[in-house]
């Protein structure tokens, strides 16, 4: 059969990278396959598995962070609480894009939204000996579901695509109704879905969260990103949708890394409710010499993870939330080609007989994006992504973000204006080898 790359090269670098099952093969083995077969067939890859940015940094972001270089910042340890003007700017750009009021007192710099959630899962699961388990609403990220292994706490986790709407409620409470789930975690948008919650669905997580006791951690890592709305003017409705808006007790994640393609300095928020941040959980004062949860989390669990978080990184991320309140930086002009990219991809794959796996929102298409799903008729996740690599394309499994649908992630950061007729005619071949009966 006929495949711009030959099989014996793909298959003797699975074989090398001893990849025992390629449906549950991680983003980065993906990669090294797709990288090393690029360099041995000479043939370029359309690569779509990585989720990192495909755009230049943010300029406010990289013009304050060099001048807090150069004004000498990189001596001066930070404060664990976070630079002030950052906390300020955090506080600022929550009220002006989500349209909830947090004190900056609880708006916390971390390294990344991945030390955020990691700070987050451990405390957390240690808020009730009797509540040891983690909830993931999947699909998601799969690099959480790790740090709660490397951290040896436990997790339960549910696939959304067929709980939706009024299914979403009964479904949380029989997990919930068991006593020992300490914190739901979702990304909106979703990763890698893209399937984004609406105000009833998120009403419903925060009226079982006042129920059940349980905090929210709500992963916006794709802030704004759903480009079925103009979400774009500073304190003006329409606002990123949030749980925030029902629940007290609530944990929001704001990355840097993809709203401002600022991921290579590792600079992200977490912004906990005033209720939350001040409450005092009896494990946690007992474990911690009386403080509440806020301060648990900045000065015990972010002081022994990294003892703070890049000093000049906060000027960066400072300076970016800022332009944005101020209406000097419109980050979403910036990332809607990510939606304009996927809505091109889309056309082509369905041109040549795959399918949207996670397509509607319920009784709406979902929106374009930084991903999709795909799948293909007759054949398995493991089997789809195997086979594509023969073509020059990678992707991850869906399997490997939680879900439980046969198919694959796509990711649009890094297609390239000359690749979308690679693309046509890679699929057009691929569905000539594969004909669907």
């Amino acid at each position: 059969m006929n495949t711009p790359i030959k099989k014996e090269i793909v298959d003797s670098l699975i074989r090398k990278f001893d990849i025992q099952d390629f449906a549950k093969a991680t983003i980065r083995e993906v990669k090294r396959v797709a990288q090393f077969a690029e360099e041995e067939s000479g043939v370029e890859f359309i690569k779509m598995e990585m989720g990192i940015p495909g755009l230049p940094a943010a300029k406010a972001g990289v013009e304050a962070q060099i001048k807090a270089l150069q004004d000498g910042i990189a001596n001066s340890y930070p404060d664990i609480q976070g630079l002030p003007e950052l906390k300020k700017q955090a506080s600022r750009f929550v009220k002006a894009f989500i349209g909830v009021d947090i004190n900056p007192e609880g708006c916390v710099p971390v390294v990344g939204s991945m030390q955020g959630t990691f700070a987050s899962f451990l405390t957390c699961s240690q808020t009730d000996p009797k509540r040891d388990t983690v909830l993931f609403i999947d699909p998601g990220f799969p690099v959480q579901k790790m740090q709660l292994q490397v951290m040896g706490v436990k997790y339960k986790t549910f696939d959304v695509y067929e709980f939706r709407g009024e299914k979403l409620g009964p479904k949380l409470e029989s997990y919930l109704k068991e006593g020992n789930i300490c914190a739901i975690v979702y990304s909106n948008p979703n990763n890698p879905s893209w399937i984004c919650f609406n105000e009833e669905e998120l009403k419903t997580i925060g009226t079982l969260a006042n129920q059940y006791d349980v905090v929210i951690m709500e992963d916006l890592a794709y802030f704004a990103m759903d480009f079925r709305k103009d979400l774009s003017t500073p304190f003006q409705p329409p606002y990123q949708a949030t749980v925030a808006r029902y629940t007290d007790n609530y944990m929001l994640l704001i990355s840097g890394s993809k709203a401002f393609s600022y991921a290579g300095e590792r600079i992200g928020v977490v912004c906990i409710s005033d209720k939350l941040f001040h409450r005092h959980y009896p494990a946690l004062a007992d474990r911690y010499e009386g403080l509440p949860f806020g301060l648990v989390f900045s000065t015990r669990m972010l002081y022994a993870l990294s003892s703070g978080t890049s000093h000049s990184a906060q000027y960066a991320m400072a300076a970016m939330l800022r332009a944005a309140c101020d209406g000097e930086f419109d980050f979403r002009n910036e990332i809607k080609v990510y939606g304009e990219r996927a809505h091109k991809l889309k056309e082509i794959f369905q041109r040549h007989h795959f399918y949207v796996v996670y397509d509607r929102d319920l009784d709406e298409p979902i929106a374009d994006g930084f991903y999709f799903t795909i799948g293909y008729p007759g054949m398995t996740s493991g089997q789809l992504a195997h086979e594509l690599m023969y073509y020059g394309v990678s992707a991850i499994c869906l399997v490997t973000t939680g879900s439980h649908q046969e198919g694959l992630r796509v990711c649009t950061s890094f297609i390239e204006d000359h690749q979308y007729d690679q693309l046509e005619e890679r699929m057009a071949l691929f569905e000539q080898n594969n004909p669907v009966a």
